[in-house]
Order: structure tokens, then C-alpha cells, then sequence
């Protein structure tokens, strides 16, 4: 497990960015619980992290395909391949990944 954040700075219905290991992991908070999943975009390599999350569906900024950060599937075209998802941990106020 890495420490990539303290549980303050991802706020609820936000997704902040970090690297680990010279990946880029978007962390997602929907309502209090944390979801870490790959910064890109199964179909271009746009940026997740700079998208929109409603829900557990973060939306590519670039051309609209959807993913659920719970698991990586696929939850709207054009993407077809899911996305890797990473275990969280919170541990009082640090916040762990395990990539």
C-alpha cells in the first residue's frame, strides 16, 4: 500500500489526481468512500481525472465514455475495454492505494 493523499483533499463528489509508481490514479469520493481507478481513457487516453463523476460513473472529458469506479466497467460508448480499479484504504486521515 502507498500513502497518495489525506482523506481532506479529495472532497466528497470530487476526483483528484496523484502518481504512483509513475501512473496516474484518479481517486473518486462519492459519498465519503474512496475509489481509485486509472487516470486514462480505455479509448484515447483522455484524462478521467479531469472529467465529471456523477455517481460512481466518471465521464472522459474528450468524447463521453463512461465507466463505473467501483469496478472499471464500461458504462457508455465509445469506450469497450474497462479500466483498472486499485484497492483504497483509509487509515485515520492518510488515504492508501495498493498498485
Amino acid at each position: 500500500m502507498v500513502r497518495v493523499a489525506a482523506v481532506g483533499d479529495i472532497p466528497e463528489g470530487d476526483v483528484k489526481v496523484v502518481a504512483v509508481f509513475e501512473k496516474r490514479v484518479a481517486i473518486g469520493n462519492v459519498e465519503g468512500r474512496l475509489y481509485a481507478f486509472d487516470d486514462v481513457c480505455t479509448h484515447d487516453g483522455g484524462p478521467l481525472g479531469e472529467g465529471s463523476l456523477d455517481g460512481y460513473e466518471v465521464e472522459c472529458p474528450r468524447h463521453g465514455a463512461r465507466f463505473d469506479i467501483r469496478d472499471g466497467s464500461v458504462l457508455c460508448l465509445p469506450a469497450t475495454v474497462g479500466i483498472n480499479t486499485y484497492l483504497v484504504r483509509v487509515e485515520e486521515d492518510d488515504v492508501y492505494i495498493e498498485i
